[in-house]
């Protein structure tokens, strides 16, 4: 490969699977963060619970689907998928093989990509080609290459580089064709994940000129939530990343800003559905016929590998 790409593969009784982790054309950065192209063959059914991140997920299938739920919400099988915001819990499950590449977007970049309102889409995930964008752009008779028809010519490439560069050049005139984001909300998301969503609200609104009602009203447009829901997610993915590093419990609640040891553990039950100490330690070992996780976000516990019958 041309470009600067991590891979990584294996294979075991179970089946094979591989990871190939690359970074966007530099013009589409900061907005589209990553992409990363899986493929994993095995001989039974697979079962993953992903974390809520800091950014909006879009998964372009190649051939199986998969299927995503989330507690409160209609069940949903995809080949290609995109997953907006959200403050709780996915899991998603295949039949044992998957292939696609999976891209991750900072939120205010979906906005542009899809010209969809973001609060439209938090913990939700649809076909991106039933965004409102999309059915519009057809009944207009618009040419840009539907989401079904990019999957289609990435299967179709004969390298991950080649479908590397494929996505390049589409997100970059899809972003020329899209709504343009506000630099307001561009440099106020920054700045919250840049601390790890500890700047005030109050604090964030002054910082780029506005009141905290418009802040809000903008960032549920372009973000999808608001603030406030913003910074606590960022400021748990910031606990999570402390855990999977070493730290213990009580120092991190208190450098990520938890009132104290509780309120971290709460949190992370109401938007993993686990433990700190089962997200970050019990299940994230060995996984057996499961296979190894491969977290969304490098040096992030995003993603835990369940049994297949269950938790």
């Amino acid at each position: 490969m041309t470009r600067a790409a991590s891979f990584r593969s294996g294979h075991g009784p179970w089946g094979s699977w591989e990871y190939v982790l690359a970074a966007p054309h530099p013009r589409l950065r900061p907005g589209v963060l990553s992409y990363r192209g899986v493929r994993i063959a095995m001989d039974r059914p697979r079962r993953r619970l992903e974390a809520p991140i800091g950014a909006a997920t879009l998964l372009l299938g190649f051939e199986q689907p998969v299927r995503i739920s989330r507690t409160g919400r209609q069940t949903s099988t995809l080949v290609s998928v995109y997953s907006g915001p959200a403050t709780t819990p996915a899991v998603g499950e295949h039949g044992g093989r998957v292939s696609g590449i999976e891209v991750l977007l900072t939120p205010w970049a979906a906005f542009t990509l899809f010209g969809t309102p973001q609060y439209e889409l938090v913990d939700r995930t649809v076909d991106p080609d039933d965004l409102p964008h999309a059915l519009a752009s057809r009944q207009a008779g618009d040419r840009r290459r539907s989401v079904r028809e990019l999957s289609a010519a990435l299967a179709a490439s004969p390298t991950w580089e080649d479908r590397f560069g494929l996505l390049d050049d589409v997100f970059a005139r899809w972003r020329e064709a899209g709504t343009p984001s506000s630099a307001q909300v561009v440099r106020a998301w920054s700045e919250l994940a840049r601390t790890g969503g500890a700047m005030p609200v109050r604090r964030l609104a002054d910082e780029v000129g506005w009141s905290v009602r418009h802040l809000e009203n903008r960032f549920r447009e372009q973000i999808g939530l608001g603030p406030k829901a913003a910074a606590r997610v960022l400021r748990l993915q910031r606990a999570r990343r402390l855990l999977a590093a070493g730290h213990g419990q009580a120092e991190t609640a208190a450098v990520c800003g938890f009132y104290d040891q509780a309120h971290l553990s709460g949190e992370f039950k109401a938007m993993t559905g686990c433990t700190p100490r089962e997200f970050t330690v019990a299940r994230r070992g060995p996984a057996g016929a499961g296979g190894p996780v491969s977290d969304r976000m490098t040096g992030e516990a995003t993603s835990l590998v369940l049994a297949s019958g269950g938790r």
